[in-house]
């Protein structure tokens, strides 16, 4: 939080009553209005005395309305700048491409710090004039209760989740048979969608679920089409106005149909920078095209495909963490001497976050130190949920630690150099 608030240079910090004591430790000269979120906004007494005035604030579809952090090769979070134009062109696609209408109801029970619940889900519905019923958190049984009533004004029409989510879902249905024939749009993002998984949604829910993708940086750029063929482990054609090649990464030339090459990107979506950053948004762009980062490649009838990631950021819960962000906090507990985080397939969660840790021979942390530790300075969800120790790293010969080699120390039948 304190790299947030000081790149962000923010001027005001609204959060709840109970975080408020948090933000006050990490910066005390800032400025924050906190809400007590268990009563109804408009009892509040901000939203009770704001003026009802058009503050005379001219703006354009140029300018900034949003600065939405995303974890990039650095290791440090990147604020991506979204401006009026970028965020209003993303929820009219999203409501042109699946039929958003003021007659629905999403069922929201994604994070707000996340485009996927924040844009994607949030900024359309409130486009559309959509009903939005939104749990406090993401809990299966809350989540099939509201999925399954079928009162008037409350019957959920529309869902959106990660892969993860349906999975908790659906182990909590078990051999349970509810009712979600009002449910008529199941969509998924933000993480690979496994085959197995898209059959057993279908299975469970009566649907096959509209596979899509997105970035911070660039609001939703595919879909599988709500109406049409909708391919297992794709994700799906170009929305409206976007521009997708798919580029040998070393030479910026375009391959062939079906060959791998780095997703670039171009249309009216996609942010003009990061926040203070110029160097990293000059690497970004190359004549206008945003390189994503990502390999993919495309088939005969123009589906796109996720093959591999050029970074090396972990997907786990639908949510992108830096493996050097944490590399950094390991690395300052006392007695380590160097550290390698990677991402491992996972069933629960798509894949989690390891570590590979090299101590000195004078002072040697334990696993549960480094764990206390890292749970001091990281949300939970960015911990390594297994740390091996191991004398050395493996490198090659220019000295880059070969993450797959790390891999292979904890996936099972698979062994590699340096003793555990």
């Amino acid at each position: 939080m304190d790299y947030l608030l000081q790149d962000s240079d923010a001027a005001l910090v609204m959060c709840g009553t109970s975080q408020e004591a948090t933000v006050r430790a990490v910066d005390p000269k800032v400025r924050t209005l906190a809400f007590g979120t268990e009563r109804p906004y408009q009892e509040l007494d901000p939203f009770q005395t704001a003026s009802q005035q058009d503050p005379g604030t001219a703006l354009t579809p140029e300018d900034p309305a949003l600065t939405i952090y995303t974890s990039g090769t650095t290791g440090m979070p990147k604020g991506a700048v979204l401006t009026h134009g970028n965020l209003v062109h993303d929820a009219r696609n999203i409501i042109d491409i699946w039929d958003i209408t003021g007659a629905d109801v999403l069922c929201h029970a994604l994070p707000l710090f996340h485009v996927h619940g924040l844009c994607f889900a949030l900024h359309t519905a409130f486009m559309a004039g959509s009903r939005v019923i939104m749990p406090d958190r993401f809990s299966a049984g809350r989540v099939v209760d509201h999925l399954t009533r079928q009162e008037e004004g409350r019957a959920c029409s529309v869902f959106m989740a990660v892969p993860q989510m349906y999975v908790r879902l659906m182990d909590r249905i078990g051999e349970e048979k509810p009712d979600f024939e009002h449910v008529r749009l199941w969509t998924s993002g933000s993480a690979p969608l496994s085959v197995k998984d898209f059959k057993r949604i279908r299975r469970t829910f009566g649907k096959e679920p509209v596979e899509r993708e997105g970035m911070s940086e660039t609001g939703m750029n595919f879909s599988n089409p709500y109406r049409g063929v909708k391919k297992p482990g794709s994700i799906g054609l170009p929305l409206p106005r976007l521009k997708a090649r798919i580029v040998d990464p070393e030479t910026f030339r375009d391959v062939d149909q079906g060959q791998e090459g780095e997703l670039w990107l171009m249309g009216p979506s996609i942010t003009p920078g990061y926040w203070r950053k110029p160097g990293e948004t000059a690497e970004a762009f190359v004549d206008g095209w945003f390189r994503s980062g990502d390999l993919g490649k495309v088939d005969e009838e123009g589906y796109f495909y996720i093959t591999d990631r050029i970074k090396h950021i972990i997907i786990s819960g639908g949510e992108n963490i830096s493996p050097r962000e944490i590399q950094g906090i390991i690395n300052k507990v006392e007695g380590v001497v160097e550290s390698a985080v990677v991402g491992v397939p996972d069933e629960q969660w798509g894949e989690k976050v390891v570590a590979a840790v090299v101590v000195s021979e004078e002072a040697k942390p334990n696993e549960d130190e480094i764990r206390t530790y890292c749970r001091q300075h990281l949300h939970d969800w960015k911990c390594p949920k297994d740390i091996l120790f191991v004398q050395e790293l493996p490198r090659n010969t220019m000295g880059k630690v070969l993450n797959d080699q790390i891999k292979g120390l904890f996936l099972p039948g698979k062994t590699t150099g340096g003793s555990a």
